[in-house]
């Protein structure tokens, strides 16, 4: 479905929730895939606000160690669909934990993560922000996922070293995120959340 109509020449993003959260996963998949750097850029900015917490990405019903994938689509001009894998942890400090699913795994490392509200260290400018924190790493994985492994290395640590990913809610099933390492990179990404079974 083109969405193109709720994103010029300003953005009604309640709108666009509505439609969104009216189509099926793989309709979300498409809208947000059609979303170019511009685009992305203001959907992320004007979501900003908009409430999100850890529940988006594993929903409460779901128990630990059960794996949520999120479709992603990034703004870079190769390797831009793969996905994020979530899972809810226990025992650790951190509630969630996942990893990047992609074709480049083998040369870049699966990019693990823990999930994280954004705190004070990060910020003012990101309070109610959900973080994606790639310097810390989880304990634990469900079996089939990759071994957990540091984000170091020329490759990996080019990709995955230093970043936090801040995310903002668009719909029910669907965020958007901009890359920091140290800084805001001009880098964005959308996720759209498959059901879990």
């Amino acid at each position: 479905m083109d969405v193109s109509v709720l994103l010029d020449p300003t953005i009604d993003l309640p709108r666009l929730a509505e439609i969104l959260d009216g189509l099926g996963h793989e309709g979300r998949v498409h809208a947000s895939r059609s979303w170019n750097k511009a685009r992305q850029r203001a959907i992320y900015e004007a979501a900003k606000g908009q409430p999100i917490d850890l529940d988006f990405f594993v929903p409460p019903s779901v128990g630990p160690l059960v794996e949520v994938v999120h479709d992603l689509h990034n703004t870079l001009p190769l390797f831009s669909n793969s996905q994020k894998r979530f899972c809810k942890l226990e025992g650790e400090a951190f509630q969630l934990g996942g990893y990047n699913h992609a074709s480049t795994n083998s040369f870049t490392g699966p990019g693990y993560f823990v999930v994280r509200m954004a705190n004070a260290k990060d910020g003012p400018e990101h309070a109610g922000e959900v973080a994606i924190d790639y310097n810390d790493l989880p304990k634990h994985k469900p079996a089939s996922w990759p071994d957990i492994a540091p984000n170091e290395g020329l490759i990996g640590g080019l990709v995955y070293g230093r970043m936090i990913d801040f995310m903002h809610k668009v719909s029910t099933h669907v965020a958007i995120g901009r890359a920091h390492k140290g800084k805001p990179m001009n880098e964005y990404f959308t996720l759209v959340r498959k059901d879990v079974a």
